[in-house]
């Protein structure tokens, strides 16, 4: 019941019920974005419990609730969702069914268009085998059809190439005609007026066919040597083709004409190109250069672009300026001992403009010229062969004047400085700034820099200025140092003296050469001068007469100082060198440079000090004065310097010379050699020193008085405190002066020293073990023996030698030994022999180092022969007991 009357008030909404009506909704109440399922079941509540509350009036709030207009509410909105869900389905099942009849026209369209695709793409690739002539046997008639096109199109073009030959041939014949019988050339003047580029450009192609027309047809006007006789022979040996424009009365010199219209037209262009130069027109200037490169090459707008250069123009008069500077910056430039200097400022300055103007320019000749490239090694020859060849040129005459070495110098930061520039301009790129620099530019801007200085470097002219300036330089610096030698050579008598002066005379030779060219024009005041300054003399009137000059014997000693000096002008000489000369010859320049070095300080310094030392070590050798050996200072000098001398060419030679395996080797001997004579010298001079204190120590020894060891003790018992007798306390004293004088004289370092004291201390045992053999001694005597020998003993033993000689059980032991055995009793003597019996053997190698100055083989072992024991004990004043008896009977 109460369904059917809800479904009545829903029928009939005028008429009243007693239940509320239900809400009605569609299907757009639920399909909306603000739809909200708690606020629809809310608004159906609100709605049932409104209706209640006013048809109970206001009573009602005291009556219980009801829930049924609320049940029939949602059973009504429940009935509602049921059709409206039915009413959904049905709506799906109709889109689903449209969707998949639309998916089945979309498939079956995508296979129709596929098909379609698929036959044009044959048909495409029929229609291009067609074309192209190779159609097979599925397409035979659209491959004829390709191929009648496209020779067809090929007999077209070449019609078309065959009529513009005739009109140039109909033109060109027209232009002869009017050269040849009418004497114009109106064609080509009105071609050239026309003021188009490609007119200028078709007017210069036609005059220069017209040109070798001319030259065939009218050989007349091309021979300047025919007259009248050759054309009444018919032309002359040249054969003439005949032709009605050759028959005529009228003879035109048709070379004339056109020759006069081609200079005309490159002066129109040339004077058009200038125009458009002032205006900064390059495009115009572009057009004109084109035409005149088909004209003439381009040689005659190229030559007007560079002649007429505001740089060559504003330069002329800057370049043919003299070299002036500084006075003073060029006498620095020729001291040797000064600070290279940088480069002349002129040339610096016109270098530093060169750099500006180049890159600018290049700019401007790419924008102006289509052949730029050979317009920018145009523009850079004139700049480096006129500007900067004239200026390099004047600064080196201004450099030699003044002398050899700022020549040189000159030369070589001229070099330096001009080869940046050359850096410089191939890493801007010039033209192809910023990309890096073509090779052709590269290429003619490295034969413009090797060209600058090719005439300075011909055959061995730089290498002989090189060994020219370091041989004066050495003849200066050694001056005194060889006159005063050359005089102490000429006091020379002996044999030995005259064989020495091979090593002066090398010196002295290249002295008088010296002073000759001092004293002739050869040389500038400002050479001269400072020549006299290496010298260390003040006038040059003191080189008119050597033998008046005051020498010191500061003057004849080696100097390490010098020889720095020497080695740093040799360095920078070689520097230069190596920045200057082709690599192909530092072999041998390195190579001559050696010889300079070797003749000049190995022979003419050092070995001259090495032989002034021999001389006067020879002369100490007869023993008439105790030896004095000052000159030992100057021997350390030389040796330092043939070190300095030796490390130089293994250094910085004879690496340079690697290139060349046979020069390198050469060099190598010629060292080997200079130092071979040098060591040889030096051993020989050890030698004479060694030979000299043994000689001077036998003199002392010889002073030696028979009773300083056969003493009285009962008349004078002050022996007892003496230390030593007085031969030996001089011997010790020569022999601590030798020490002393060696040790502060000669070289630490290595083992000449040493060996030196060592051959010393063996000869002074080998005399003393000799000595000792010659005096009878007492007992009192055998004290002083033992004392002297002990004073002997540490002298040696104090010297820095060998010490297998000074150690214990060194042969310098034996000293003590022979000094005991006179002061043992004969018991001690005894036993003494039994415990050395073994070794007396072994003592046998030594016995003989007394009769040799000590220079035989040295022996290991302290310990005496039983001959040398019996030769000491045999002295003893009590040997003729019958103690000692038995015991000389036992050796």
């Amino acid at each position: 019941m109460p369904d059917n009357v809800s479904m009545s008030a829903q029928s009939n909404p005028t008429s009243r019920s007693v239940f509320p009506q239900g809400p009605s909704f569609t299907l757009d109440d639920f399909s909306g974005r603000d739809f909200i399922v708690k606020e629809f079941i809310e608004t159906l509540s609100d709605t049932a419990i409104s209706t209640q509350r006013s048809t109970l009036g206001p009573a009602g709030g005291s009556q219980p609730f009801d829930p049924k207009p609320l049940i029939r509410t949602f059973e009504n909105a429940q009935r509602r969702l049921g059709e409206l869900s039915g009413d959904l389905e049905i709506r799906e099942n109709e889109l689903s069914a449209a969707v998949r009849r639309a998916e089945a026209q979309h498939s079956q369209n995508l296979s129709t268009l596929g098909k379609k695709l698929n036959q044009t793409i044959e048909s495409f690739q029929q229609l291009d085998t067609s074309l192209n002539g190779s159609g097979f046997s599925s397409s035979e008639l659209g491959g004829t059809t390709g191929s009648m096109a496209v020779e067809t199109g090929r007999r077209l073009e070449e019609l078309d190439r065959q009529r513009r030959r005739a009109l140039d041939a109909h033109y060109l014949l027209e232009c002869w005609d009017g050269v040849c019988n009418r004497g114009e050339i109106t064609l080509l003047e009105n071609l050239r007026r026309s003021g188009t580029g490609e007119a200028k450009v078709r007017s210069a192609q036609i005059a220069r066919q017209l040109l070798r027309i001319s030259q065939r047809l009218d050989p007349k006007s091309w021979n300047e040597s025919s007259g009248k006789s050759d054309a009444r022979a018919g032309g002359g040996s040249a054969p003439v083709e005949e032709s009605p424009e050759t028959d005529g009365p009228a003879q035109r010199n048709t070379r004339e004409i056109i020759e006069k219209f081609s200079e005309t037209l490159e002066k129109d262009l040339l004077k058009q190109f200038d125009e458009f130069y002032r205006k900064a027109n390059f495009e115009g200037m572009k057009d004109c250069a084109t035409v005149l490169q088909d004209f003439n090459g381009g040689a005659s707008v190229i030559a007007l672009f560079v002649n007429q250069h505001q740089f060559f123009i504003d330069r002329s008069q800057l370049v043919t300026e003299e070299v002036g500077g500084d006075p003073e910056a060029w006498e620095k430039l020729a001291d040797p001992d000064a600070d290279l200097l940088k480069v002349e400022p002129s040339l610096q300055s016109l270098v530093d403009e060169v750099k500006v103007v180049v890159q600018e320019e290049s700019a401007i000749i790419k924008r102006a010229f289509p052949f730029y490239e050979q317009v920018l090694g145009k523009f850079l020859q004139r700049v480096f062969q006129q500007s900067i060849q004239q200026r390099l040129e004047m600064v080196l005459e201004k450099a030699n004047s003044v002398s050899s070495l700022a020549f040189l110098r000159s030369l070589q930061s001229s070099r330096g400085y001009i080869g940046a520039l050359v850096d410089d301009l191939k890493a801007h790129g010039l033209t192809e700034h910023p990309d890096p620099i073509s090779s052709q530019t590269a290429l003619v801007l490295d034969q413009q820099l090797e060209d600058l200085f090719v005439p300075y470097f011909v055959g061995s002219s730089y290498i002989e200025r090189e060994k020219k300036i370091l041989e004066e330089l050495y003849t200066s610096l050694l001056f005194k140092f060889t006159t005063y030698h050359a005089r102490r050579k000429k006091a020379a008598t002996t044999f030995m003296a005259s064989l020495s002066k091979s090593g002066s005379e090398v010196l002295s030779s290249a002295r008088d050469a010296y002073i000759s060219r001092l004293e002739s024009s050869e040389y500038s005041p400002t050479h001269r001068t400072m020549l006299l300054q290496v010298a260390g003399l003040n006038e040059s009137s003191d080189l008119a007469k050597p033998s008046d000059i005051k020498l010191t014997e500061e003057d004849g000693l080696p100097s390490v100082a010098y020889a720095k000096r020497m080695l740093k002008w040799l360095a920078e000489g070689v520097g230069r060198g190596l920045e200057l000369s082709v690599s192909s010859e530092t072999p041998k320049d390195m190579l001559a440079l050696l010889s300079l070095l070797l003749s000049m300080m190995g022979e003419g310094y050092i070995e001259v000090c090495l032989d002034a030392a021999l001389d006067i070590a020879t002369s100490q050798e007869s023993g008439k004065a105790e030896p004095d050996f000052a000159y030992l200072p100057a021997v350390r000098s030389a040796i330092s310097i043939a070190n300095l001398m030796v490390m130089c060419i293994n250094t910085l030679l004879i690496p340079l010379a690697t290139a060349s395996i046979t020069i390198r080797r050469e060099m190598e001997k010629k060292t080997n050699l200079a130092t071979a004579r040098i060591e040889d010298k030096i051993n020989t001079i050890e030698q004479k020193i060694i030979d000299a204190t043994l000689t001077w120590a036998t003199k002392l020894l010889a002073g030696q008085r028979k009773n300083d060891f056969r003493l009285k003790e009962g008349d004078d018992a002050a022996w007892l405190e003496k230390l030593q007798t007085p031969t030996c306390a001089s011997l010790c004293t020569f022999l601590g002066r030798v020490h002393n004088t060696a040790v502060t004289a000669l070289p630490s370092s290595g083992s000449n020293l040493r060996q030196l004291l060592t051959e010393i201390a063996l000869g002074t045992r080998g005399l003393l073990l000799e000595h000792f053999k010659r005096f009878a001694v007492n007992g009192p005597g055998g004290l002083m023996v033992t004392k002297d020998m002990t004073q002997y003993t540490d002298l040696l033993k104090s010297w820095d030698i060998d010490e297998q000689i000074k150690g214990p059980s060194g042969v310098l032991d034996v000293l003590l030994e022979v000094g005991s055995l006179f002061v043992i009793g004969s018991e001690a003597l005894r036993e003494r022999v039994r415990g050395n019996g073994a070794g007396t053997a072994s003592g046998k190698a030594g016995s003989n180092t007394g009769t040799n100055n000590g220079r035989g083989p040295r022996q290991t072992e302290a310990g005496l022969s039983a001959q040398e024991v019996r030769a000491y004990v045999s002295r003893r004043e009590d040997s003729h007991t019958a103690e000692m008896q038995n015991v000389l009977n036992t050796l």
